[in-house]
């Protein structure tokens, strides 16, 4: 996988601005932060972050994929000022579940999720090595 930074360009943090990749594709459908019973673990944003990034890594492992295959993640929040207040524990909780691993991301508000509960959805693409 290659992360692609165009020459002078200011280095992102937390993410890629491209990625570069060959292989077996995986593609996650936006996961929220219920457990396998579908249940909310908490009402709270990070709580629902942690368990929405546990249900795509368990669906990854699926497919034989790991955090460090993700090339492309998707985040929905439905509380923009929410998400940056808790940006730090966010991090906290990125690390330890994806790692030090910083693929091509996106993050937009949207103004509601299917589930009424849900404070986020996050969809994922992997491509496995050949």
């Amino acid at each position: 996988m290659d992360f692609l930074h165009p020459a002078g360009w200011v280095r992102p943090k937390g993410y890629a601005n491209g990625v570069a990749a060959r292989g077996r594709m995986v593609f996650v459908s936006g996961l929220i932060g219920w457990d396998a019973n579908e249940k909310f673990v908490s009402a709270y944003l990070v709580p629902q972050i942690r368990q929405a990034l546990l249900n795509v890594v368990a669906v990854l492992s699926e497919a034989g994929a790991k955090p460090q295959h993700i090339a492309r993640i998707n985040w929905y929040v439905v509380d923009r000022k929410e998400y940056l207040r808790a940006a730090k524990k966010i991090g906290v909780v990125y690390r330890e579940i994806i790692g030090d691993h910083y693929p091509a991301m996106t993050l937009v508000q949207v103004s509601s999720l299917l589930e009424r509960r849900a404070r986020v959805e996050i969809e994922v693409t992997a491509v496995v090595p050949e």
